[in-house]
């Protein structure tokens, strides 16, 4: 079978950043830190130069590879939660240590790295055939920083 591993480019970080993500999601573990066997651009000898991780069932790898590139919007995590106390949890974890909020459920964590926070009703809710409640739902979402499951179920059902 064909895996696909994303790769995640740090300044030097890699390791603190993956046994973070590992803390909060279950099913996560680090799967084997590699050390830089010559020095080289990014790293010195014996440096950590690749952390190969698993993330809720999935494959990761950390790469320490400097300051040359950071991480943009362009690409994001999703986190599919289905309660708000997860919501919360996730959100004040990720955005801790130096995290920024962004809008509708969007964070950057401390080492910019874009994340989604999202209640697994969502779908259901933007995607429904009613499209006044959807349309009622999404611009809640808009105007939102973290993610109200409260309140985008009173936006859909129009209270």
């Amino acid at each position: 079978m064909t895996v696909i591993t994303p790769c995640l480019w740090y300044d030097g970080a890699a390791e603190d950043a993956a046994n973070f993500y590992v803390s909060l999601l279950p099913d996560s573990r680090i799967d084997s830190v590699s050390r830089s066997p010559a020095d080289n651009p990014s790293t010195p000898e014996g440096a950590v130069l690749v952390v190969e991780f698993t993330l809720a069932g999935r494959p990761f790898l950390g790469l320490n590879g400097g300051p040359h590139f950071k991480f943009t919007e362009a690409i994001s995590m999703m986190i599919h939660v289905e309660t708000q106390a997860e919501i919360d949890r996730m959100w004040d974890a990720l955005i801790s240590g130096g995290g920024s909020p962004s809008q509708c459920g969007w964070l950057k964590d401390r080492w910019g790295l874009s994340w989604q926070v999202t209640p697994t009703i969502m779908p259901r809710l933007l995607g429904n055939p009613d499209r006044d409640a959807a349309r009622r739902t999404m611009q809640a979402m808009m105007g939102m920083t973290k993610l109200d499951i409260a309140a985008l179920e009173r936006a859909f059902a129009g209270h």
